[in-house]
């Protein structure tokens, strides 16, 4: 073959998730030929899509969702034309899926997250296949469509490199498949759908300033196609921004642990010194939190979480398969947390002791601050009003021992940085300009720059892989 390819297309996507299908599908469906190398092996693949709720957001009107998406930027701007595409590809998501085979339904009455924001009434709730939630049924329907259209999909394939021209073009991919060395043309474009960074602890110490955090979900997200979009020029944009919550790494496992507290509000955060300093449930979106009269990520630091044994006897801190069927360890790995907690105590996952200040020699906290805040803290919950702001139907006192604790580092969900594109998704360099033939969207490249809300991510992804994919299969052939 020319320029010495082992294989060549006229489109090449990079990575298997919401964005990697829907531009390959858009891709094909324009008459490229596509292939689409996906770093993980068969049963592993998928990314994050893969094991997330798999709910795309429901846009009521195109123009009131730009609104919406304008309010949660804040001073953290986009360019109009992103949005503008955004509302319309976002908009036209349940349609696309349909022509797929998708049968959408409500899933629930999930209202916005940040409804005092303008534009919020225009968000319609959450969709997902069928109506429900989670299970992989939104990634086994792209990944059939993907198949449907005739891509041809190379399993166990890590992408290492973009390879360019003399012009700096990106004109194909070096990579590995099956432990050999592999180079693919792509006579159009590529198209970059690889992921987040929350699994190289290296660049979230250095974008997110979280050293040591647990990941929920796919291990494949290392950050490799931003590395690769840097590599021949590529700008970022984004990378401070992120989702985290409760959670904890578990021996064993790849994935971190999520935690909710679903069926006893009766914990409390505290930090090293054993004191509460926030309130713990916040007005909250994906990833932000209402702190102090305005929306920050959240959370933000480690954090350690206390209950007692009345919220242990309540039901599981992580929420059971019935309840929210998503994540690593549940949907992958088959974890199925105890009812009653005490399996993950017996791992000494979560430590146990008879008092606070033993419970706080333990985790390693200050034991009088500790001591002092389950007091403040009962008394809080006795007057019925918390001075941080906690509402009040969620002040259940930690009054029955032993008491419990385990320490949140926190919990990664996923990364929102990655190389700059504009509207087309054709990605920019730091003079705003474009590299030629390279695409990005998805988490590698994602459109927020500060809060989002339920299924926009999935929506996002779906949104600017068509538009990826349809601009890379527009190419002029080299």
């Amino acid at each position: 073959m020319s320029n010495g390819w082992d294989r060549e297309a006229d489109v090449v996507v990079l990575g298997m998730g919401a964005a990697g299908c829907a531009a390959a599908v858009a891709a094909a469906d324009a008459g490229a030929s596509v292939l689409l190398l996906e770093k993980m092996p068969e049963g592993r693949e998928g990314g994050n899509t893969r094991i997330s709720g798999g709910i795309w957001f429901n846009s009521l009107d195109r123009d009131g969702m730009a609104t919406y998406l304008r309010s949660l930027c804040g001073p953290y701007t986009l360019p109009e034309e992103i949005i503008e595409v955004w509302a319309d590809e976002t908009y036209k998501n349940t349609e696309w899926l349909e022509g797929l085979g998708v049968t959408p339904g409500v899933h629930a009455d999930y209202k916005p997250e940040y409804p005092e924001m303008p534009g919020a009434e225009f968000y319609g709730g959450y969709l997902g296949v069928n109506g429900e939630m989670g299970q992989q049924l939104l990634w086994k329907a792209l990944s059939a469509a993907v198949r449907d259209k005739g891509v041809e999909v190379l399993l166990d394939t890590p992408a290492d490199e973009l390879v360019t021209d003399d012009d700096g073009a990106v004109v194909g991919v070096a990579a590995t498949s099956g432990g050999q060395p592999l180079r693919v043309g792509a006579r159009r474009g590529v198209v970059l759908a690889t992921g987040g960074f929350e699994n190289n602890p290296d660049m979230v110490r250095d974008y997110l300033q979280l050293p040591g955090s647990p990941v929920w979900g796919s291990p494949a997200g290392t950050g490799d196609g931003i590395k690769m979009a840097q590599k021949v020029g590529a700008d970022l944009w984004h990378m401070d921004n992120m989702m985290a919550a409760l959670g904890f790494a578990a021996d064993g496992f790849e994935a971190g642990m999520y935690v909710m507290f679903i069926f006893s509000m009766g914990f409390i955060c505290v930090g090293n010194d054993g004191r509460r300093s926030h309130n713990e449930i916040p007005p909250q979106g994906h990833g932000h939190g209402l702190i102090d009269g305005d929306y920050e990520l959240f959370q933000r630091r480690p954090l350690h979480v206390i209950f007692d044994e009345n919220t242990r006897q309540a039901g599981p801190i992580s929420p059971p398969r019935e309840i929210l069927p998503v994540g690593w360890n549940l949907l992958m790995e088959g974890y199925e947390w105890s009812a009653d907690n005490s399996a993950e105590i017996e791992k000494g996952w979560i430590q146990q002791a008879d008092t606070p200040a033993e419970l706080a020699e333990t985790l390693g906290i200050d034991p009088d601050g500790l001591e002092a805040a389950v007091a403040s803290w009962n008394e809080v919950c006795a007057a019925g009003n918390d001075p941080l702001g906690r509402p009040a139907a969620t002040l259940a006192p930690l009054a029955t021992p032993p008491y419990y604790g385990f320490t949140s580092a926190p919990l990664l969900g996923w990364t929102n940085g990655g190389p700059r594109r504009n509207e087309k998704a054709q990605v920019l360099d730091p003079f705003g300009q474009t590299i030629g033939r390279l695409y990005a969207a998805g988490t590698v490249s994602s459109t927020y720059s500060r809060c989002k809300d339920g299924g926009f991510h999935i929506g996002d992804a779906l949104a600017f892989g068509r538009v990826a994919g349809r601009n890379a299969a527009g190419e002029t052939p080299r």
